[in-house]
């Protein structure tokens, strides 16, 4: 699924967190709507099986609890999408990344093949379908993720190239899938940021440390005979770019993918650069924008969801722009579309207690007009407002509620964007102040089912307050709305 995500190491962030932050987008024509889940070991098979491809896989024992963003309706398997375990680590996948004729060609994905003429099936390889559910319960570092995920492609293949990242209180490592067998990845460095807009991403890469001691880079085994073998590598200088040897430079990527690297980085490094104009360092069109970069500041949840939220403003391209050269307007595939399901910022907080550490925060629905909601993962379950999504739409569920302020908003956007900012504002200060309490209330209790209690305490006000301001923010969105109507009439003597 197109996606976008960013990646904040421990250095780069305001608290020290490790920070990392996806949107997930459904395809062109429909929504996928989701759920917050919480899945517990009995609900983890022996035997998994994909619904996509077919593929069998047999699971470890002694899975752990662990958060999960699954489909709200069943008929495409699970699609858990991103979460926490038990042991604190986070995960979020995928990132749909792209590739060239000469990678699918060495080796090709694993696409599941239907019986036919009597010709027995043959099963798929894994994909975006099946990848948090059959690596997150069995994990207990960032680094022990990348192995497991790493030999499942080696073993199953994929049949889809993807973005994968692996995330604890001390290291984030990016993984990325190269044809159907071959994968490598880099620890995030703890001063930079990382930004993946649905195209292969790594820019550099130290395979000798890879092969060897692995200690911020990894990959499967014979990647440097792979990519000699078939002469991948087309360096005139013999320099190891992931990016030009497996990834794309189409002219597609120039509308879709690398101008929303090219706003990310304009976010975060305004002066480092220069983003605008004919001597610019970088366009929306450069096929070089570094993958990492270290930000002029700390960067905060509310720098990641407006990054993830952006829409191209301050530029010709904001598809919402109301004044200037309006001749560019919606060139660029924005990062805050309609399409976007949920956003998920999972941030492992080092100075808070271990099972207090993860928060993450969910969105639903277009994020231009949704806001973010923080939770403590460690629970046996989540509020009802947040897990009781169907596929009808519904005040009842904060899914379908965001869904409707996003239409009704931009229908309205230049009456209704003030209400947007002010129910963002209110709904994650408030986030922040309950979290700030809780984490107090937390640090002067030691017993461990206590502990629990508070933590689901804190997210149940939390989903309390959220509907509140829902409501009320619907509410008025649909006022400006209503008052747009064709047939909408008012007389000072009426």
């Amino acid at each position: 699924m197109p996606c976008t995500t960013i990646l904040v190491g421990k250095k780069a962030s305001y608290d020290g967190s490790t920070i990392i932050a996806r949107n997930d987008d459904s395809g062109s024509g429909h929504y996928t709507s989701k759920k917050l889940a919480v899945i517990k070991p009995e609900e983890q098979p022996k035997i998994y099986k994909s619904v996509i491809s077919h593929v069998e896989i047999e699971l470890p024992e002694n899975p752990m609890r662990y958060t999960a963003m699954p489909n709200a309706e069943e008929g495409e398997g699970i699609w858990a999408a991103c979460g926490v375990n038990e042991a604190h680590v986070g995960m979020t996948a995928t990132e749909t990344i792209t590739s060239n004729p000469r990678v699918l060609g060495a080796d090709p994905l694993v696409r599941y093949q239907p019986a036919k003429d009597g010709k027995e099936e043959i099963p798929g390889g894994i994909g975006e379908e099946d990848i948090v559910y059959i690596v997150l319960p069995y994990i207990h570092s960032a680094r022990e993720g990348v192995k497991r995920l790493g030999s499942l492609l080696e073993q199953y293949g994929t049949y889809e190239m993807n973005g994968i990242a692996f995330q604890d209180a001390d290291e984030i490592w990016w993984l990325e899938t190269i044809g159907g067998h071959h994968w490598i990845a880099r620890k995030v460095p703890d001063d930079v940021y990382v930004m993946m807009p649905n195209q292969f991403g790594m820019d550099q890469f130290d395979l000798e440390d890879a092969l060897s001691n692995q200690k911020e880079y990894m990959c499967s085994a014979d990647l440097k005979e792979f990519v000699k073998k078939y002469h991948l590598n087309l360096s005139q200088d013999g320099t190891f770019n992931p990016r030009d040897i497996f990834g794309s430079h189409d002219d597609s990527d120039h509308v879709y993918n690398t101008p929303r690297a090219w706003y990310m980085a304009r976010c975060l490094n305004p002066s480092t650069m220069n983003w605008d104009g004919p001597d610019a360092d970088f366009t929306p069109l450069s096929d070089d924008i570094p993958w990492c970069m270290v930000p002029e500041k700390k960067v905060t949840i509310e720098d990641v969801k407006y990054v993830l939220s952006s829409h191209f403003q301050g530029t010709p391209y904001d598809p919402y722009a109301s004044y200037g050269d309006k001749s560019m307007k919606g060139a660029y595939r924005a990062i805050g579309v309609n399409r976007t399901d949920f956003l998920g910022i999972i941030q492992m907080r080092p100075d808070a207690g271990e099972d207090s550490r993860a928060i993450e925060w969910v969105a639903f629905a277009s994020n231009v007009f949704n806001t973010a909601v923080p939770f403590y993962t460690d629970v046996e379950k989540v509020p009802e407002y947040f897990s009781n999504t169907t596929g009808d739409a519904s005040t009842d569920n904060f899914y379908w509620a965001s869904r409707m302020i996003a239409a009704m908003a931009d229908a309205s956007y230049s009456k209704s964007i003030f209400h947007i900012e002010r129910y963002q504002e209110r709904v994650m200060s408030k986030g922040h102040e309950y979290i700030n309490q809780y984490d107090e209330l937390l640090s002067k209790e030691s017993n461990a089912e206590e502990r629990m209690q508070l933590r689901q305490e804190a997210n149940e006000k939390i989903a309390d307050m959220v509907k509140k301001e829902t409501q009320d923010t619907l509410n008025k969105v649909l006022y400006e709305l209503s008052n747009q109507m064709k047939n909408a009439y008012s007389r000072s003597d009426a």
